[in-house]
C-alpha cells in the first residue's frame, strides 16, 4: 500500500501541467458527470442590463433529487456578455442523470439602464423559483458537459405602462459533451490498482474500487495508452494497453482486465 502511494506521488510530481485524479475508490465519481455552465447574451438596445445571479438549481427527471449548485454568484451586465464573451458560473461535478431544467435564481439587485438612467428591473418569479430553462439532457457518468445559457435581451425586457421594466426571460440553452471516459473491471478484485491514461500530453489516473471497477473520467478525445499498475509490493508487473480510443461524449469500456493472465 505504501509503495503504491509513493508511486502515485511520484507520478503526480512528474505530470506537472497535466490533469490527474487519483481517488482511492473510483465509485466516488462513477455516479457523477462533470458540468460547466456559462452565461452569455445577444446584443440589446439598452445601455446596460444588470442581473443579480445568486443560485443555479438543476432539476432531474425520474424522481431524482434537485441539486442547488454553488456558483460564481454576482451581478452581471448582460450587454457585456456579447460577441463571444461569457462568464463561467459553475464548473464541477454533479450527479449523473436526466436533467429536465436549469433554474437561474436571481436576487433583488436587478437593474436596467435606459438613456443613462438606472431603473429597477422587476423579476418576481426569478427571485423565488428561478428562471426556468428547459434542457432535457441526459448526463452520463464521467463525461464533461458544457451548457451555454444565452439570453436574448431584446425579447426578455418588457416595458410596463408605468414606465418601469420587467424581465420575462427568453433564454436558449445549448450543450455539448466536451470529453469522454474509460471504464473497465480489474480481476481478481480486491487488489489496489491504479489505472492511468496517457496520450503524450495529457495523463489522467484513478484507482479501481474494491470490486475492481474503475472509471477514468473527463478524458479528452484521442488515442491513449492505458497502464494498469497493481500494488508493486505484490510483484505483479504492470499491464500496458496501447491504442485505446476515446470519443467525445462516449464511455470506452475496456471490459475485464486480468492482472494474472
Amino acid at each position: 500500500m505504501k509503495s503504491l502511494l509513493k508511486l502515485s506521488l511520484i507520478t503526480l510530481l512528474v505530470i506537472g501541467f497535466a490533469s490527474c485524479s487519483s481517488d482511492d475508490d473510483s465509485n466516488n465519481n462513477e455516479g457523477n458527470a462533470k458540468l460547466a455552465i456559462r452565461l452569455t447574451d445577444a446584443p440589446g438596445d439598452y445601455d446596460a442590463v444588470f442581473i443579480d445571479v445568486q443560485e443555479v438549481v438543476i432539476k432531474y427527471n425520474g424522481g431524482q433529487d434537485d441539486v442547488t449548485l454553488g456558483i460564481n454568484a454576482g451581478i452581471y451586465d448582460l450587454l457585456e456578455l456579447t460577441a463571444g464573451v461569457n462568464v463561467l458560473l459553475f464548473n464541477d461535478e454533479v450527479p449523473a442523470g436526466n436533467i429536465s431544467q436549469i433554474r437561474l435564481v436571481l436576487g433583488d439587485q436587478n437593474t436596467i439602464v435606459v438613456d443613462g438612467q438606472p431603473l429597477p428591473l422587476d423579476t418576481p418569479s426569478a427571485q423565488q423559483s428561478g428562471l426556468k430553462i428547459q434542457v432535457n439532457e441526459n448526463l452520463e457518468p464521467g463525461i464533461l458537459y458544457e451548457f451555454m445559457l444565452d439570453f436574448d435581451v431584446d425579447k426578455s425586457i418588457v416595458a410596463q405602462g408605468n414606465g418601469g421594466y420587467s424581465l420575462k426571460p427568453v433564454i436558449r440553452a445549448t450543450t455539448a459533451a466536451e470529453s469522454g471516459a474509460i471504464s473497465g473491471t480489474i480481476i481478481p478484485p480486491g487488489i489496489i490498482t491504479m489505472i492511468t491514461a496517457d496520450n503524450g500530453t495529457t495523463q489522467i489516473s484513478t484507482y479501481a474500487n474494491p470490486a475492481g471497477e474503475f472509471l477514468v473520467s473527463g478524458v479528452p478525445d484521442g488515442t491513449y495508452t492505458i497502464t494498469i499498475q497493481a500494488d508493486i509490493a505484490l510483484g505483479i508487473p504492470p499491464i500496458v494497453i496501447d491504442n485505446v480510443i476515446v470519443v467525445q461524449g462516449e464511455i470506452t469500456n475496456m471490459g475485464q482486465i486480468d492482472l494474472e493472465p
